[in-house]
């Protein structure tokens, strides 16, 4: 497996929203306030996660990505969008509000693109990295920054175990765990569909036989362009070769079935439209000017400040040794 290297400067782009849900539910009975009396535990779960992965990793230019909560341009082509979500506890909301000014506030660069979601500031950040000959770690708890894997571009994925328990994913990785190829894990998505999103996928083609069709074929083009030519003969035999080889039930007639039902292909469109990161957001990003906001090393005397007001020393004192000294921006 792969890791960031040394020899190329790297930008660590950040999931706020999905940390920040996910270190509310883990922290919520810590009941931490900041110095002014406020609820804390999700923005310092927020920040103590990165500051070890900065401590991990050693990034050059952080950059914090955040969903527009006023308006969406999925859910305008698509109202139920999300539907059926629990809604947010007012306690996570109020520190969803506050994120953004802290990490500004602290030096960092924080990205909330007009309509658009945090997954799209980090296929954003990835397109940046490639075209600037950087390398790019996404950092998140979901799995829509998957489909962003590739040469260059990883994701360390948190998940139960904190920052050294969770798993770097780069594309050996991913298709060890997943059976698909990184580049083709947004129409693996869109082909299983994503329940939290409220996108159903192609009817009874789970991500097992998705990941099984797509290793046959290759991609879904080829899918589609099989079945419009040879009516899915060779994507009947492929699958059932897999499944062969698998020592499981030949299902190639029965796939091939699911996917020429009425609306299926035009489901699976759906979805990847909807899916498809916005890899054209600005980020403001301009590594080359000293203080620009994202780029380490911080200001220490400011570190102090917006860290020490959370009112937890021990997380002060890293962010202290991890934003302010030297090592921080890999010199």
């Amino acid at each position: 497996m792969s890791s960031p290297s040394p020899d190329a400067p790297l930008l660590v782009v950040v999931d706020g929203p999905s940390l920040l849900h996910r270190n509310h539910h883990a922290r919520r009975d810590t009941g931490l306030r900041d110095r002014g009396g406020r609820p804390a535990w999700a923005l310092h779960g927020m920040l103590r996660q990165i500051l070890e992965t900065i401590d991990r990793f050693a990034p050059d230019l952080v950059v914090f990505g955040f969903d527009d909560r006023t308006t969406s341009t999925r859910a305008d082509g698509y109202p139920d969008y999300k539907a059926g979500r629990a809604e947010k506890h007012p306690l996570l909301v109020e520190q969803l509000d506050r994120a953004a000014s802290m990490l500004d506030a602290l030096g960092l660069r924080t990205v909330t693109p007009p309509g658009l979601e945090a997954d799209d500031v980090s296929a954003s950040a990835a397109a940046w990295t490639q075209r600037a000959g950087w390398q790019c770690l996404i950092v998140t708890s979901d799995r829509d920054s998957f489909a962003h894997i590739g040469p260059g571009t990883w994701v360390l994925r948190l998940i139960d175990g904190g920052i050294h328990g969770s798993p770097l994913l780069d594309p050996v990785r991913l298709r060890t765990m997943y059976g698909v190829a990184a580049e083709h894990y947004l129409e693996y998505a869109a082909v299983r569909g994503d329940a939290s999103d409220n996108l159903p996928g192609i009817p009874g083609i789970g991500p097992k036989t998705a990941a099984l069709l797509l290793t046959g074929m290759g991609s879904m083009r080829a899918v589609w362009a099989d079945i419009d030519h040879c009516a899915g003969a060779n994507l009947v035999a492929a699958v059932d070769s897999l499944a062969e080889e698998a020592g499981a039930a030949r299902v190639g007639a029965r796939v091939l079935a699911r996917l020429t039902a009425p609306g299926a292909r035009e489901r699976f469109d759906f979805n990847i439209d909807l899916m498809t990161g916005r890899d054209d957001v600005d980020l403001g990003l301009t590594p080359d000017l000293p203080g620009t906001p994202g780029l380490l090393p911080l200001d220490p005397d400011v570190v102090t400040r917006v860290v020490g007001h959370l009112g937890v020393p021990a997380t002060t004192d890293l962010a202290l040794r991890v934003l302010t000294e030297p090592p921080a921006s890999r010199s």
